[in-house]
């Protein structure tokens, strides 16, 4: 079996893991929650205001922070909402098995033995707080 083979029975493997049904489960609730919807509508409409206002030359000050604390509001709503939170995980979750299954074929293209890679399992899915990979 070649290469390419592999990796699409690979994918296959993935889009039967139970990680991969809860993303998909969540992102199907997501877009069927309409009261998730219109907030992120909302948030969208705001952040759009937000750039012409900030484009604008002759800004006015107090409008750009009364939509940015109108935004971060909108903003918290949404990452309250059940729906976001159990899709967050699921993303969550879903991130740190594809930084694992990356750890194994970058090591293994550097040499080592894929059956002995030490997996990295600190990873918090979000790679804003995160240091590398390696």
């Amino acid at each position: 079996m070649d290469i390419l083979a592999l990796a699409r029975a690979m994918g296959k493997a993935i889009q039967q893991d139970e990680r991969y049904l809860a993303l998909s489960e969540a992102k199907k609730n997501n877009d069927c929650d309409t009261e998730l919807q219109d907030k992120i509508g909302q948030f969208n409409l705001k952040r759009v205001e937000i750039n012409q206002l900030a484009g604008d030359p002759e800004k006015n000050r107090e409008k750009l922070v009364e939509l940015d604390k109108e935004l971060h509001e909108v903003y918290d709503e949404i990452m309250q909402n059940s729906n976001m939170a159990a899709y967050n995980e699921a993303r969550t979750e879903m991130d740190v098995l594809m930084n694992h299954v990356n750890q194994i074929l970058v090591a293994s293209v550097n040499g080592e033995n894929p059956d002995t890679v030490e997996l990295q399992s600190g990873c918090t899915g979000s790679c804003e707080s995160c240091g590398g990979c390696h």
